[in-house]
């Protein structure tokens, strides 16, 4: 046990220390391939940190195991905006620019509105799925449009050259998976060992577990300040979550139903989404106060979970 802990704290110390590394390696590849910020944030970011929840979410529909498959998506989809972002918001006030407010925001929740609609007779078929995906290519058409558009204003000089910048990229996000997997089968190894039941061990283990590159990248680069990245990341990552680690698997195995959510779960989904787009609207900044209040809903969502 004492081995398992250790590997525990190196894994959680390998997170810290390669976040940060992507932060200032995804910032210069920005910078030098004179895309935006937010490009990065809501693609490389997004998309490989989701890595996780994708292989969840296949292997879960493939053994029938539905619970499994939309907690996956549903648990990280709110703890990415309740837990994540209000504690990016705590630790330094999260700045979101205008075309965020009007574009990226907006997007996330018609999408994470669309599937709780699709999702309240408690299965979600492949004609479903379709249209999640649907939302996935309006996202890549809606990033080739703003990289066409794109006018670089920045002066600030790159901190790595291309190549080292690409390097760095795919060499973080690796390790950041990797370590991320290590600290969730670590954990479960802890937990078991002192007896933890599987139901917190699943919500707690898993679905925050899963959700640790987005942690660390968000609260890394809200750090910095570079709060496209901060902001895009989580946007990608919940619209992939929904539109793909969802939409793909069942769209090519479903249909998926399940019975283990009801609307109280679906009510916390949108609520999550709705204060991110309300809270970036006002001022265009997360506050942190208004972080303090995403993570007491977040506490009241889990305390609602443990005692029903």
């Amino acid at each position: 046990m004492v081995i398992t802990i250790f590997i525990l704290l190196v894994g959680l110390a390998l997170l810290v220390i390669f976040s940060d590394i992507f932060v200032n390696a995804a910032s210069s590849l920005a910078n030098s391939f004179k895309i935006p910020k937010m490009v990065i944030g809501l693609t490389i970011a997004a998309f490989c940190t989701c890595t996780p929840e994708l292989a969840i979410s296949f292997n879960s529909i493939l053994d029938a195991d539905y619970d499994i498959t939309i907690s996956n998506v549903v648990g990280s989809c709110i703890i990415n905006i309740l837990l994540i972002i209000g504690i990016a918001s705590i630790v330094k006030p999260v700045r979101i620019k205008n075309t965020t407010v009007k574009r990226e925001l907006p997007l996330l929740l018609i999408t994470t509105i669309t599937f709780t609609l699709l999702f309240l007779d408690n299965t979600l078929t492949k004609l479903d799925a379709l249209i999640l995906i649907m939302f996935f290519i309006i996202l890549c058409l809606y990033l080739y449009k703003l990289i066409k558009q794109f006018k670089k204003t920045e002066t600030e000089k790159p901190e790595y050259t291309k190549p080292m910048a690409i390097f760095l990229t795919i060499i973080s996000i690796i390790l950041i998976t990797i370590a991320s997997d290590i600290v969730v089968n670590s954990t479960s190894t802890v937990a078991e060992y002192f007896n933890i039941s599987a139901k917190i061990i699943t919500m707690t283990v898993i679905v925050i577990g899963t959700s640790l590159p987005e942690l660390m990248i968000t609260v890394s680069s809200a750090k910095k300040g570079e709060f496209d990245i901060t902001v895009g990341n989580i946007i990608g990552t919940n619209i992939f979550n929904i539109c793909i680690v969802l939409g793909l698997p069942t769209a090519l195995f479903g249909p998926v139903t399940t019975y283990a959510f009801n609307y109280i779960d679906l009510f916390f989904l949108i609520t999550a989404a709705t204060l991110f787009f309300v809270c970036g609207k006002s001022e265009r900044t997360i506050s942190k106060f208004e972080g303090i209040i995403m993570l007491l809903v977040f506490i009241l969502y889990y305390i609602y979970l443990f005692t029903t």
